[in-house]
């Protein structure tokens, strides 16, 4: 315990007492001072409360004001909290030009300050708050890392748009680009479009990225209960901002650190959320890299594996009907996680931020026959998640696609090449392609991109021509927001010399992600004979933080990763 019968807080074993402890440390507390603090404030514990507000987009642009409310929930549990920001880069706004190379990059750099603020003050807990979708792994990746109690607190989602009596998000726009482009709607309506879907803050409102990753944090016990739930416009948020400020406070008092919460037994419940809700393939990519932080083996194989056994039971965006806000009224996480833990699909077992099991969280859930978002694991939208892992020929180390709500599961045809997302774009618009082609994105990962860049600007465009039968493959990644038969993280990557670096126009590729298969019809001899022809590529950046991510970036399969991570570690933080 690091609380003392009287109340008062023990730090001898706390990493704050590096800067507070003691006659060698009056200049640090003089800092303290100079900030308003006490002699009381400065003999509690420190809690970081990293927030990634910005500017940047509505996912972000209430983050500052939840930070104030986990701050007064801090103090008013007796901790001394010690706000601070990080970065995002805001996916919507990067995508489908060069910007959307910094998006993975900022999950590791949000992970890295993150990271580097805790260590540099000597910080005891966290508590982040989050909104847009790298940033929600990125800050629970540090947590991990730095193993001090921890709660991981989603800034909410935006509000639907509205037009014409029917719900809009940001995904109507990227496929009214498409209708635009195939002469189906005019420019006038495409105005109207841009300017109906976004009402206000909040991150992306269907299950894409942010959604998926928020469900996450409560699946993986992070985050509070419900806390997922409330939109971000909604000042009702506030409550579990104050409660999350607190909560940390009691895990400091009993030593519940992330790692006693995210154990193998928890990442296989993430995954099992994510394939459940038809959540995003970036999925495969964030758990992953969340393991690697902790010691745990989970890669895009036990990932897939999982949802290949779960039910797909959450009717949202963009496969089904609902948006997040829907699933927040018909009763958020605790809901869907109630039904999977009675169809025993999840271990009730685990630990969570509250101090309880996930099986002692939902115990007073009470299922609701009165919402049509959620299902019955008895009753699902179809019998295996709606992620699926693919392997075969062209992707030795796999590759993911979102199945939810796709019909269009088995494609075989002649491949367009691509290299850069630019090109086939460009191609997509002058609707320079044919049904029945396999659409080839290459040189778009982590390492070559360099970045991993999400295609959702030419899926969505597709998708907006009212094309169907056609599949897209891509060493890059997928939003979220994506539909159709969109494959990514086609792995090795084309940089690396991986088969896709050696497909040509007209090669047959053959996808069945009823089966999970992804080959390509030429022989193994051919193939070799065009990988000794091969030569690799040099990328456009040669220097800065795109060139430091490209020389330190791992496989797709593994979390696109940059350090050793737990295989490397010589301490624990919280432990110094």
């Amino acid at each position: 315990m690091a609380r003392r019968p009287d109340g008062s807080w023990d730090k001898s074993k706390l990493p704050s007492r590096h800067v507070t402890e003691g006659p060698a440390r009056a200049p640090h507390r003089s800092y303290y001072y100079a900030m308003g603090l006490g002699s009381r404030e400065i003999a509690q514990p420190f809690v970081g409360v990293a927030s990634c507000w910005n500017e940047a987009a509505p996912c972000n642009t209430t983050l500052m004001r939840q930070a104030n409310k986990v701050a007064e929930g801090v103090k008013a549990a007796g901790g001394t909290p010690r706000e601070f920001c990080t970065i995002t880069v805001t996916d919507g706004i990067a995508m489908g030009h060069e910007g959307m190379r910094s998006s993975l990059v900022s999950r590791d750099a949000i992970a890295d300050t993150v990271e580097l603020t805790m260590r540099g003050h000597g910080y005891d807990a966290l508590v982040g708050v989050a909104g847009c979708d790298k940033s929600l792994p990125g800050m629970m990746m540090a947590m991990l890392r730095l193993n001090v109690p921890s709660v991981f607190l989603y800034g909410g989602s935006i509000l639907p748009g509205r037009l014409d009596g029917q719900d809009l998000t940001v995904q109507d726009v990227f496929e009214a680009v498409g209708q635009f482009s195939a002469g189906t709607i005019t420019a006038e309506r495409l105005c109207q479009v841009e300017q109906h879907a976004c009402p206000g803050d909040g991150a992306c409102g269907g299950q894409f990225t942010a959604n998926t990753m928020a469900c996450v944090s409560e699946a993986i016990g992070l985050a509070l209960p419900l806390s997922s739930a409330l939109p971000a416009a909604y000042l009702d948020r506030d409550a579990y901002a104050i409660a999350s400020g607190e909560a940390v406070m009691r895990l400091i008092e009993h030593n519940i650190r992330p790692r006693d919460i995210c154990t193998r037994k928890a990442f296989e419940n993430a995954a099992v959320v994510v394939a459940a809700t038809g959540g995003s393939t970036n999925g495969g990519l964030h758990l992953p890299a969340m393991a690697h932080e902790c010691g745990v083996e989970f890669t895009l194989k036990d990932f897939a594996e999982i949802a290949a056994r779960t039910p797909y039971i959450a009717d949202l965006k963009p496969g089904g009907r609902f948006v997040a806000k829907d699933m927040g009224e018909a009763g958020g996480v605790p809901m869907l996680l109630k039904t999977l833990l009675d169809g025993g699909y999840l271990h009730g077992d685990v630990m969570t931020v509250t101090g309880k099991t996930l099986a002692e969280n939902l115990a007073d859930v009470v299922w609701r026959d009165d919402q049509e978002v959620i299902r019955p694991v008895s009753n699902p939208l179809s019998p295996t998640g709606g992620v699926v892992g693919l392997w075969g020929n062209l992707a030795p180390e796999g590759c993911i696609v979102k199945v939810a709500g796709l019909a269009h599961q088995v494609h075989r045809g002649p491949a367009r090449v691509f290299d850069g997302e630019e090109a086939c774009f460009a191609a997509v618009e002058a609707r320079d392609y044919r049904e029945g082609d396999v659409l080839v994105i290459r040189y778009e990962g982590a390492r070559g991109g360099p970045g991993m860049r999400e295609m959702l600007s030419t899926t969505a465009a597709l998708y907006g021509q009212g094309v169907s039968n056609i599949a897209l493959i891509t060493d890059g990644r997928f939003s979220g927001a994506t539909r159709g038969l969109c494959i990514g993280h086609v792995g090795p990557e084309a940089a690396l010399g991986g088969p896709i670096a050696l497909v040509q126009d007209g090669d047959i590729i053959n996808i069945d992600a009823t089966k999970g298969t992804i080959d390509i019809e030429v022989s193994d001899e051919e193939l070799a004979r065009r990988k000794a022809a091969w030569t690799p590529r040099q990328t456009a950046y040669g220097n800065g933080a795109l060139w430091k991510f490209a020389q330190m970036v791992g496989p797709a399969h593994l979390g696109a990763v940059t350090h050793p991570g737990f295989a490397g570690e010589r301490h624990v933080y919280a432990d110094l």
